[in-house]
């Protein structure tokens, strides 16, 4: 949601955020500031960050290939201001694996850079490379000659900077395989999130005191990356090997389709349950989620029956699946509740607080790895 979808490429739609303008506006203002007439410095800008941004759906694209190659499936590539996310359903764990598919991108930028700065060099005298650096450290009259060597050296810089050993960019992957080929995975984690934290503290206090907002925003987008990446795999790696069977609940409270929405409504005050299943007997016909309800109240009143606003569409997972993959889908979708089903006889819900319960449990005491059944 909150984005618009571009192209496919290879299977992959690429969409682009609601907020990604935000960087095309900026460019405006920052590469039209100083020029005669603004407006050419503010189009130069624009046109500049729309070709960077499809250097940097290549370098996503690079990821997402070299992932596909190793089983991996990729949903698609977001851009936003910052730059593009390749959104995976797994990441490769194998070190080489991870080693080969996180340096995809930044290898693909650095062609990208070498080929332009060569391209330039056999359209343009070399001086116009002097020309460029001048009118962009002192702010002089922008040439549509010097389109290529930004894009150049913009994009061997996008390479270099994302070998930064931090998530979420790419060296924090790279350093994560190389450590995992020495230590367990989950230390390997672990240990590259807290270099990635104390390299964020570092930017951030570098453009506190350079008055550099961009540094200070890309440091806090480095240390909210790597805390990220370090809750998942510890999520991961306590969930892991889990079945849904034995974190669900068995018995929550389930209407029938014919119920006043009022019913529902008690059941809400009553008790601290806010997704309901709608059952016939032991078969689920739907599911009532707390803002359908609060809808459903708005639009019809509280006597409409819940056949009449009850989703009928909605993900069902079995007792035997995985309990993290469960975990990741259910984020993905914003899911509170997901019913659990068995044969087509509805058993019981699984909801947040169970798997937050579950990764409570095996986190505080590690012995229940090796006796999940007592979940």
């Amino acid at each position: 949601m909150g984005s618009l979808k571009l192209v496919t490429v290879k299977g992959i739609p690429i969409r682009m955020h609601i907020t990604f303008p935000l960087i095309l506006v900026w460019a405006a203002i920052q590469f039209g500031s100083g020029q005669n007439p603004f407006w050419r410095g503010a189009v130069f800008g624009i046109v500049v960050v729309v070709l960077l941004f499809v250097c940097v759906v290549l370098h996503e694209l690079a990821h997402s290939l070299v992932a596909i190659q190793f089983g991996s499936r990729v949903n698609e590539i977001v851009l936003l201001p910052l730059g593009g996310v390749a959104q995976m359903e797994r990441v490769p764990e194998r070190p080489y694996q991870e080693l080969l598919m996180s340096l995809a991108g930044p290898v693909a930028s650095g062609l990208i850079g070498v080929g332009l700065s060569f391209l330039t060099l056999f359209l343009f005298p070399l001086r116009i490379w002097t020309a460029f650096l001048q009118a962009i450290s002192s702010g002089g009259t922008l040439s549509w000659s010097y389109l290529l060597p930004y894009l150049a050296i913009t994009n061997l810089f996008l390479a270099g900077f994302n070998l930064l050993p931090a998530f979420p960019m790419d060296g924090g992957r790279v350093l994560r395989a190389i450590l995992a080929t020495v230590m367990p995975y989950g230390r390997a984690t672990a240990l590259a999130v807290r270099i990635g934290q104390v390299l964020a503290w570092g930017l951030g206090l570098l453009g506190l005191f350079s008055r550099d907002v961009f540094l200070i925003l890309v440091a806090l987008f480095v240390y909210a990356g790597a805390t990220q990446e370090g809750r998942m795999v510890q999520l991961k790696t306590a969930l892991a090997g889990l079945r849904v069977r034995q974190a669900y609940s068995h018995s929550p409270q389930a209407v029938h389709p014919e119920d006043p929405l009022s019913h529902v409504v008690d059941l809400m005050l009553e008790g601290f349950q806010s997704d309901f299943p709608v059952c016939e007997g032991d078969r689920l016909v739907g599911m009532l989620t707390r803002t359908g309800v609060l809808r459903g109240l708005k639009e019809h009143g509280p006597q409409v029956p819940v056949h009449q606003i009850m989703q009928r569409n909605f993900l069902i997972v079995g007792p035997d699946d995985d309990l993290f993959e469960i975990q990741q889908r259910m984020s993905e979708s914003g899911a509170e509740a997901i019913p659990v089903v068995d044969a087509g006889t509805f058993l019981g819900l699984l909801t947040r607080q169970d798997l937050e319960e579950a990764f409570r449990l095996v986190t505080v005491y590690p012995s229940l790895l090796s006796r999940r059944n007592t979940l």
